[in-house]
């Protein structure tokens, strides 16, 4: 597969916007309502690496007409302000929807869960929403996260409630 996973760049972030767009606009995946701006990316991207956190994204030199292009992403980022979730953070993976299916996810979570650990933190959070995430939720249990819990009607987009699952991974051996 030519597909390489590497650090975000801003220069990365009108890809990773577009790839989100679909999502908030077509999925339930996200609770977000308005895609964010490339500039937003832009921002999120320079507090999430300021933090210390990864953010990565998988280029693939089969997409975007045969060129190489960025066909997913992911990070992790604080699951909480408080100081006492210092080491505990939320992880985010999204790809583009014809880099579904190839194990490129399974490939951008590894890694992210590697640099994860790497950068400190002990425990990762997943929250997936329910009505569209069968294959997010497959993919967090692979790479063995476990159920933690569940909030139901939590979110409401497309004029219906929709609930979360809680996933979770310890980095930490032992």
């Amino acid at each position: 597969m030519t597909a390489l996973i590497r650090p975000a760049t801003a220069a990365d972030m009108a890809d990773v916007a577009g790839i989100f767009a679909h999502y908030v606009t077509t999925s339930t995946a996200t609770f977000e309502l308005t895609p964010p701006t490339a500039d937003a990316w832009v921002e999120k991207l320079a507090a999430i690496t300021s933090a210390g956190w990864p953010f990565l994204v998988v280029a693939d030199a089969q997409a975007q007409d045969g060129g190489p292009g960025v066909v997913g992403f992911a990070y992790v980022s604080a699951w909480r302000p408080r100081p006492a979730y210092a080491r505990t953070v939320e992880d985010t993976i999204y790809l583009a929807p014809d880099a579904v299916g190839r194990g490129l996810g399974a490939r951008l979570l590894a890694q992210l869960l590697d640099d994860a650990a790497t950068a400190g933190a002990r425990e990762v959070i997943a929250v997936i929403a329910d009505a569209d995430s069968t294959a997010s939720l497959a993919l967090h249990r692979r790479a063995g996260f476990s159920e933690a819990g569940r909030l139901e009607r939590v979110g409401h987009k497309f004029d219906r409630w929709l609930g979360t699952t809680l996933l979770q991974r310890s980095l930490r051996s032992g």
